[in-house]
């Protein structure tokens, strides 16, 4: 499984250090800000999976809520809230923002943890919809989202891309078309095949099959089902 990074942004040091906690026997990667400006500092340095931000970060600072409109502008980044408000205007002004998610405090484990899980897969599929491949479709060309790609099969110096309905034909290495691929969800699994792991039926340690096809796994290319 990929290493997944969480920035968590909170001016309370109990607080912060409780959910760290959390986060770290929970097998995430986790950075700490206490404010704004800690919390940006680190987003220009580091690549994160997900925000977890408090909305008041202290006295004279910027808030949540602010900071939350900065992180969807510049770094397009999913973040969900963990505060302590529940008044309603200010939960309506959080949600304008667009959060993955809004738990209040204290919180329980399992919600925080869940919460955490959904957001990264709608980030992750929102990531691989909006993935546009260009495709040759006889005399004209199609651009397909991602998503629609179950796998591809090398055949000498082409492509098949296999998705639902339809196999289109390119020219291309593997390597050169997935570089075009967000590479959290499809992986090479062998010389020949590279494949989308959302699409996956079944596996064994040999084998795995989508859309009833049978695709042979190498130890050359690890193969790490989620």
């Amino acid at each position: 499984m990929n290493e997944r990074k969480i920035l968590l942004v909170e001016d309370d040091f109990l607080n912060r250090r409780l959910t760290k906690k959390v986060l770290l026997q929970n097998g995430f990667t986790v950075f700490e800000a206490k404010n704004s400006k800690e919390a940006l500092l680190l987003l220009n340095e580091k690549a994160v999976d997900l925000i977890i931000l408090d909305i008041n970060l202290g006295e004279n600072e910027q808030n949540g809520i602010e900071l939350s409109h900065q992180i969807r502008e510049t770094f397009h980044t999913p973040f969900i809230f963990l505060t302590a408000y529940e008044n309603p205007e200010i939960i309506s002004r959080a949600l304008v923002s667009t959060p993955y998610s809004y738990l209040t405090k204290p919180f329980k484990n399992t919600d925080l943890i869940t919460s955490i899980e959904l957001a990264l897969r709608k980030s992750t599929h929102a990531q691989i919809t909006a993935t546009m491949i260009t495709v040759k479709d006889q005399d004209f060309k199609k651009d397909l989202s991602a998503d629609e790609i179950f796998y591809i099969a090398s055949e000498g110096n082409y492509l098949l891309v296999h998705t639902y309905h339809q196999v289109y034909k390119i020219r291309s290495t593997l390597k050169q078309f997935q570089e075009q691929l967000p590479s959290d969800i499809f992986i090479q699994v062998h010389r020949a095949f590279i494949i989308n792991k959302s699409k996956i039926e079944k596996y064994n340690n040999k084998q795995l099959i989508i859309k009833d096809t049978v695709i042979p796994l190498s130890k050359n290319y690890p193969f790490v089902p989620e």
